[in-house]
């Protein structure tokens, strides 16, 4: 299956099912000597795991990463760096009656379309699970980010109806709560109205924010290959995004020039943003402000509820989906947000190195 390789320098290639032996990614591109554990990779892992609260799939897994190649007494070595997670939890059992149907919402149909069949155990490739490869990758992505002052920092911005208030963002609250916002309050009225979708056996979508302070101006191309561009494609890639937007985004759409515009000014520091409607890039290129993206996350496709569709015979039938289904995505898609950001960004740092005969007389010049 070609699609399964992402980046230029900083290069991945995730692959494994939902109800395979395992997922994993393979890295390369990584330089040699960046300090790495599993620990590292785990973190970030734990974040995504299913069965951390009620809102989530009951799917008891534990993730756990394993580094087969790459790292030696603690670093990198320079090598293709291999990490595995293995199922533990499969029951193929429970999707074993959908083999004949297409699941709304789902790529049942699509796949079935272009390759002749399909996985139909939780969706194989297509499946959430899918992203373990992508979060672990980001992991390592965010490490070596870090290295060079760099940090990330992605939440849940708002579930269905409910939006944090901005005026009471705290930072160190979205690690309190099962859904991810720096608003308590925001958090509650989430959790009453997800708690409502699961009693109708129906689920709820929302928007994830990833703000991402320290990094340098001059990251990106001007063409095909600008920063927003390359961090719009990460982050659709993801299956449960269905929009993308940066800094103003469709806020743009409303504004007059004169509005939308950041001015520049010097206050002694060198030069700097007024504002940042533009979200840290400017013409492709990252300008030195805070990164600031979002992605619209869909409502969990998996539901209890009844709906109608078709079989495999072209039969109009209703089904409900049964299974271990998250009732809502987004809390555990913030991570893969925040990892598909790292990734873009590693292999922008990276791809910048040879962007001016500065940075090469720097590295070789004698």
């Amino acid at each position: 299956m070609a699609g399964s390789i992402f980046g230029k320098q900083f290069c991945i290639s995730t692959w494994g099912e939902s109800h395979g032996k395992g997922i994993g990614v393979v890295i390369d591109g990584c330089p040699a000597g960046l300090p790495l554990s599993e620990e590292d990779i785990q973190k970030y892992l734990d974040r995504r795991r299913p069965g951390q609260s009620q809102f989530t799939t009951s799917r008891n897994e534990g993730d756990r990463a394993e580094i087969l190649s790459g790292v030696f007494e603690g670093r990198t070595t320079g090598t293709p760096i291999s990490i595995l997670v293995a199922n533990t939890s499969q029951r193929s059992q429970d999707y074993s009656e959908i083999a004949s149907y297409y699941r709304p919402g789902h790529a049942d149909y699509t796949f079935d379309q272009k390759y002749g069949f399909r996985d139909y155990r939780g969706g194989g490739r297509s499946s959430g699970r899918e992203t373990i490869g992508r979060v672990a990758a980001g992991a390592v992505a965010a490490k070596l980010l870090s290295e060079v002052g760099v940090t990330l920092n992605a939440y849940t911005r708002s579930i269905g109806p409910a939006e944090i208030d901005y005026d009471r963002f705290d930072e160190h609250e979205i690690r309190r709560n099962p859904v991810y916002m720096p608003d308590s309050q925001a958090a509650e009225q989430a959790m009453i109205y997800l708690k409502e979708c699961m009693r109708e056996k129906d689920s709820v979508g929302g928007v994830v924010e990833c703000v991402v302070r320290g990094l340098p101006a001059g990251l990106g191309d001007p063409c095909f290959d600008k920063l927003d561009a390359n961090l719009a494609k990460a982050i659709l890639s993801v299956g449960a995004v269905k929009g993308f937007e940066i800094g103003s985004g469709f806020g743009a759409a409303k504004l007059r020039g004169s509005e939308n515009n950041d001015p520049f000014v010097n206050r002694g520091q060198g030069i700097e943003k007024e504002r940042n409607n533009a979200g840290g890039t400017l013409g492709g290129i990252s300008d030195g402000s805070p990164l600031v993206l979002r992605a619209a996350i869909k409502p969990t496709s998996s539901i209890a509820a009844k709906q109608h569709t078709v079989n495999q015979t072209g039969e109009n039938i209703e089904i409900s989906v049964h299974g271990r289904h998250d009732p809502v995505i987004v809390p555990r898609a913030v991570v893969v947000i925040e990892s598909m950001t790292a990734l873009v960004l590693a292999d922008a740092l990276l791809c910048g190195m040879s962007a001016k005969m500065d940075y090469v007389r720097k590295i070789w010049g004698k």
